[in-house]
C-alpha cells in the first residue's frame, strides 16, 4: 500500500509540505500540526487585542484589562481548542464510517465494486488491456482496494492526527501569541503596582499595540507556509485584519465609554 499524506478538511497539509519544513530545520511534530499552530495564534492575538483595545479605548485601568484580557485568553483558547478537537474527531470518524461501508460492499458486492474500478479509471483514460490489469492489480488487494474507492469515489483521505493533538496545538499556540498584547500591561504592573487601578495611559496602549503588530507580521509568516499565499502578503494581510480588528474595538469602547459614562 502507497503512503497517503495526511489530510484535513479546515487547513491543507500536504505531504510534501511536511517533508519540505522538515528538510528545512522545521520538527515534523511542529510542521504536522502547522494549521492549528498558525490559526490558534492568529485568533488568539486578534481576539486578546481586540479586548486590550477596547478596554484602552474605554480608560479602564490596568487592573480590569489584565482581568479582561486573561479572562478572554483562558476561556476563548480552550472554546477554540474543542473546536478544533471535536472537528478533527468528527472527520476522522466519519471517515472510518465510510470506510467501514466500502469494506463491507467490497466483502459482499465485489462484482459492483470492480465495475465502480473500471469505470474510474476509464474515466482517466484507461481502455482495453491496460484497463483490465489496472482493475485487476487494484482489486487483488482488500486493503488497496477501499483505499482506491475512498480517495477516488468518495474524495476521502484519512488524516491520521490525533484529534487530541489538535486541539492541544490550537490551544497551545492561542496562549502563546495571545500573550503578547498582554505583555506591556503585565510588567507595568509588576514595576508600578501603585498604579495597578488607575486608567492605563495610552503609552501603554501603543507599546502593546507595537509589540502585537510584530506578533502579526511573524504569525503572518507562519501561515503563508501552510496557504498559497506568499510571505509578504500573508503577512501584510494578518497585519490589516488584525489592526483593523482593533481600531474597531478601540472605537466602540471609547464610544461606549462616553455614551455610559455621562
Amino acid at each position: 500500500m502507497s503512503e497517503r499524506a495526511p489530510h484535513g478538511s479546515s487547513h491543507p497539509h500536504h505531504h510534501e509540505s511536511v517533508l519540505h519544513r522538515t528538510d528545512n530545520g522545521m520538527p515534523a511534530s511542529l510542521s504536522k500540526y502547522m494549521g492549528e499552530l498558525v490559526y490558534g495564534g492568529i485568533d488568539g492575538s486578534v481576539t486578546t487585542f481586540a479586548v486590550v483595545s477596547a478596554a484602552a479605548g474605554a480608560g479602564l485601568s490596568t487592573a480590569v484589562i489584565l482581568i479582561l484580557g486573561l479572562a478572554n485568553l483562558v476561556a476563548d483558547g480552550f472554546a477554540m481548542s474543542v473546536g478544533a478537537y471535536l472537528s478533527k474527531k468528527t472527520e476522522r470518524d466519519h471517515y472510518r464510517k465510510q470506510r467501514a461501508i466500502e469494506a463491507w460492499e467490497v466483502d459482499h458486492l465485489p462484482e459492483k465494486e470492480r465495475e465502480e474500478i473500471r469505470e474510474i479509471y476509464q474515466a482517466k483514460g484507461f481502455e482495453g488491456e491496460l484497463l483490465e490489469q489496472v482493475v485487476n492489480t487494484i482489486t487483488a488487494d482488500k486493503e488497496r482496494w477501499i483505499e482506491v474507492m475512498m480517495k477516488e469515489e468518495l474524495e476521502m483521505v484519512e488524516d491520521n492526527r490525533s484529534p487530541l493533538a489538535c486541539g492541544a496545538a490550537t490551544f497551545a499556540s492561542f496562549l502563546m501569541v495571545g500573550t503578547i498584547p498582554l505583555l506591556m500591561f503585565v510588567f507595568h504592573a509588576l514595576w508600578n503596582p501603585s498604579e495597578l487601578h488607575q486608567p492605563a495611559s495610552l503609552s501603554l496602549f501603543w507599546v502593546a499595540s507595537a509589540l502585537t503588530s510584530a506578533g502579526f507580521l511573524g504569525i503572518g509568516w507562519l501561515k503563508s507556509r501552510v496557504t498559497a499565499l506568499t510571505p509578504w502578503r500573508s503577512m501584510s494581510e494578518t497585519l490589516i485584519l488584525g489592526s483593523l480588528a482593533s481600531a474597531l474595538s478601540f472605537v466602540a469602547g471609547y464610544v461606549l465609554e462616553k455614551w455610559l459614562g455621562t
